[in-house]
């Protein structure tokens, strides 16, 4: 059962945080984590361990096994030989055009890799796709794999999705709530499954490890994104009757979760989900039920995504209502451009919509986010689904690497990411510096609103009806 050489095409959030665990959990086994950018592999291989992406603790797991048996190679070919075991961890953005554009998952850098690995695999090898993909991936996979063998080459494809929180990363695969492998349901598939199992149970008990039929794995991976999205969104459909009524979101999300069927987690009120998987997944679950002919279904899981953006736009109108019903000209920092704290992923952050609603309006943004680089902001901004027009970014929008800086002289300031720097600023310091009436507006539910209020702010709080002067 044993492996003792590890390949993993593609050096992205999944495939760099979860091959520098195995690697420092399996020291006998040689990992080798295979991209085609250049830029990438050099940022895993960087000397002070400036890593291409930003986890807590996932530096000080990478030089522990860094060039012991830890590896960063663009010579994908070479790993593919050589590995007993293959990861595919690749992107799967959602389409952008063509049939299922906007819900269905794109698979072409998935097709590419099964490609490579046929084209270039010597011997037999077992195949892992790690990314996000819809159902049905793995037995695409085989099929390419199989209809091209070589003599004396055999392959087993095995399902094994990844359930990581960005920020949380490498805690969540120290001690995971659980690992799922899929796998055919024959004796090779069987042994296959065993062989990935095995690398796991270094650390993990083996009852945390669930072996399923590879169509299982692959929903469930997409059936437990749909129900966690499910839940923000449900919670932010209550803070909208919280602000109409006098409620307050985060008493009533404390009641509720209190009860031991529903449970605590995923009830905060927020500006949304964003992230890499929550849309991405629940989309590709809409029109795999549309595919199946589930119309009530698919529409029963879409209302989960419109509900998040309707989060979005509800909270760019009531900035613009709060401000006079214009913000033509004004300036408004936004704080956190994140999609959560501790990671520097941008991908469907809300940030993002709130800045394109805002802009849509005229507004000014100052922008400050402790870990997104400059360049990162301006190429979400500039996606043609946001502004297709660059000169409007770089007329409105400006960067700031200070927080003080960002907020001087500006109408409002808009917390859209969770920072927990943002809870200390000095905010006497910042309503001086700022135009009158100064307003706050805190999507994330962080900041001390009465302190503000004494202060001097107007203050808007998510989930929350405005209380001015000990009245609403």
């Amino acid at each position: 059962m044993k492996v003792s050489k590890v390949c993993c095409i593609g050096a992205g959030y999944v495939g760099g945080p979860s091959c520098s665990v195995i690697a420092s959990k399996c020291p006998e086994v040689t990992v080798t984590v295979v991209d085609l950018s250049q830029e990438r592999i050099d940022a895993w291989n960087s000397p002070d361990y400036n890593l291409p992406i930003f986890e807590p603790n996932l530096a000080d797991v990478v030089k522990k096994c860094r060039g012991k048996n830890l590896f960063f190679s663009t010579d994908i070919t070479s790993a593919i030989c050589e590995a007993d075991l293959i990861f595919i961890s690749v992107n799967t953005p959602t389409k952008t055009f063509g049939l299922g554009k906007g819900r269905a998952a794109d698979l072409k850098y998935i097709e590419a890799a099964a490609r490579m690995i046929a084209d270039v695999a010597i011997g037999d090898k077992v195949v892992v796709e790690k990314s996000t993909v819809p159902v049905r991936a793995a037995e695409s996979i085989q099929r390419i794999l199989t209809a091209n063998t070589k003599k004396g080459c055999a392959f087993e494809v095995l399902s094994n999705p990844e359930f990581l929180a960005e920020g949380s990363a490498v805690e969540d695969l120290l001690h995971p709530d659980r690992v799922l492998i899929g796998g055919e349901e024959t004796s090779t598939g069987r042994a296959a499954m065993e062989k990935l199992a095995w690398i796991y149970q270094h650390w993990i008990p083996k009852d945390n490890i669930i072996l399923t039929n590879t169509w299982s794995s692959e929903l469930s991976k997409l059936a437990a994104n749909a129900f966690l999205a499910q839940r923000i969104s449900s919670i932010n459909s209550i803070s909208a009757v919280c602000e109409a009524t006098g409620a307050d979101v985060a008493e009533v999300s404390h009641a509720i979760g209190t009860d031991t069927r529903i449970g605590s987690q995923f009830l905060k009120a927020s500006l949304g989900f964003g992230g890499s998987c929550f849309q991405k997944d629940v989309l590709n679950l809409v029109y795999l039920c549309e595919a199946l002919n589930l119309p009530e279904i698919a529409a029963y899981w879409q209302q989960v995504i419109d509900m998040n953006d309707f989060q979005k736009r509800r909270f760019a109108s009531k900035i613009v209502n709060c401000l006079f019903n214009t913000v033509t000209d004004k300036n408004i920092a936004i704080l956190g451009f994140a999609f959560k704290k501790n990671t520097g992923d941008t991908r469907e952050s809300s940030s993002i919509y709130i800045c394109k609603y805002l802009m849509e309006e005229g507004a000014k943004l100052k922008i400050f986010d402790p870990k997104v680089e400059k360049e990162q902001i301006l190429m979400e901004l500039n996606h043609p689904n946001i502004c297709n027009d660059p000169s409007r970014v770089e007329k409105l929008v400006t960067i700031h690497k200070d927080p003080y800086d960002a907020l001087k002289g500006t109408h409002a300031f808009v917390v859209c990411t969770e920072w927990d720097e943002f809870k200390s600023y000095d905010y006497s310091k910042i309503y001086n510096s700022m135009l009158k009436p100064a307003f706050a507006f805190d999507g994330r539910r962080i900041l001390d609103w009465k302190n503000l209020q004494q202060l001097g702010f107007q203050v808007e709080v998510i989930g929350r009806k405005t209380w001015l002067n000990g009245t609403y």
